[in-house]
């Protein structure tokens, strides 16, 4: 009886070390998402693909809307709040050193608008070999996000 059970617990040690062996040989991304980790357009229909950019797009833009609709009345009450505070006496503001502040912040954006332009460029190129690879999801989300907007 002793005999098998330490065949059963060398069984089982061996099986654990064999799989973590396995764990270890793996890309992170198959051990989170498995082995049919490739672009979606191998592992769902065309209709599925569909369905689900549809269903995430219209989500997404039903938050947008929600949130954007809570931002623009956070935002606009809070300058309300400032144009009420400055005419009351309350809040004063020293308007040639906005505008320096302002200049200022023109100067560095002349500055930085050209080592801007190639870090934009390899996004947009990123961004449009995505796009190329996953075109069903991507134009049916789009589909679903300006539904969600206009509902």
């Amino acid at each position: 009886m002793a005999n098998r059970d330490k065949d059963l617990e060398d069984e089982i040690y061996d099986k654990v070390v064999d799989l973590t062996e396995y764990a270890k040989r793996q890309r992170w991304w198959n051990r989170v998402f498995g082995n049919s980790s490739g672009p979606v357009a191998e592992k769902y229909s065309v209709a599925t693909q569909i369905a689900i950019g549809g269903v995430s797009g219209w989500c997404t833009g039903y938050l947008f809307q929600k949130v954007g609709k809570l931002a623009a009345t956070a935002v606009g009450g809070g300058l309300l709040m400032l144009q009420i505070a400055n005419n009351s006496g309350y809040i004063q503001v020293d308007w040639k050193r906005v505008e320096k502040d302002v200049n200022k912040a023109k100067k560095q954006l002349k500055k930085g608008t050209h080592q801007a332009s190639t870090e934009m460029d390899t996004v947009f190129q990123k961004s449009t070999e995505f796009v190329k690879k996953n075109i069903v999801v991507t134009s049916s989300f789009v589909g679903g996000f300006l539904l969600g907007m206009a509902s």
